[in-house]
């Protein structure tokens, strides 16, 4: 097993105060619609916009959260009409949960919403400097596994 470097302290700050920037923007974007939505549901939601239809036992897991959790949280998000929790056909004790059409479109709200704001942010960012901002956070989001934005955005 290849063992890991530790970051230095000044590495680990960056990313600490940009990531507080970037919290406050999500919940900026999250707190302009209108469903009434914690930041935990909102990540549920922007993982099955990801993912697509789920069992909750695979969704919990990529929530790094208990199933009974992720169960709990789903039965919120479906009262809220944001979720659609199904039996697939070719299996009747299985559940799958997967954005609703109302899911989808506020996901796209906020992530409209977030880039809106991210713009204005990043044009603050000198020029020449931009090309090593894209570099480090493609590296961070590589490390972490997220989907590329490219490759899952909702549109609407």
């Amino acid at each position: 097993m290849q063992r890991l470097e530790e970051p230095a302290d000044e590495l680990l700050d960056a990313v600490m105060t940009a990531s507080r920037a970037l919290l406050a923007v999500v919940v900026r974007s999250l707190a302009a619609v209108d469903e009434d939505v914690t930041l935990p549901q909102y990540r549920a939601l922007v993982v099955l916009a990801q993912h697509g239809a789920v069992r909750p036992v695979d969704l919990a897991a990529t929530l790094a959260v208990t199933p009974p959790t992720c169960t709990r949280m789903c039965g919120r998000l479906d009262a809220k009409g944001l979720v659609v929790r199904e039996r697939p056909a070719d299996d009747r004790r299985a559940v799958v949960v997967s954005l609703s059409a109302t899911g989808r479109d506020l996901v796209a709200q906020v992530t409209r919403r977030r880039r809106d704001e991210l713009r204005l942010l990043l044009a603050r960012v000198p020029a020449d400097r931009r090309s090593a901002v894209v570099e480090g956070l493609r590296s961070l989001a590589d490390a972490s596994g997220e989907v590329p934005e490219t490759d899952w955005a909702v549109t609407s």
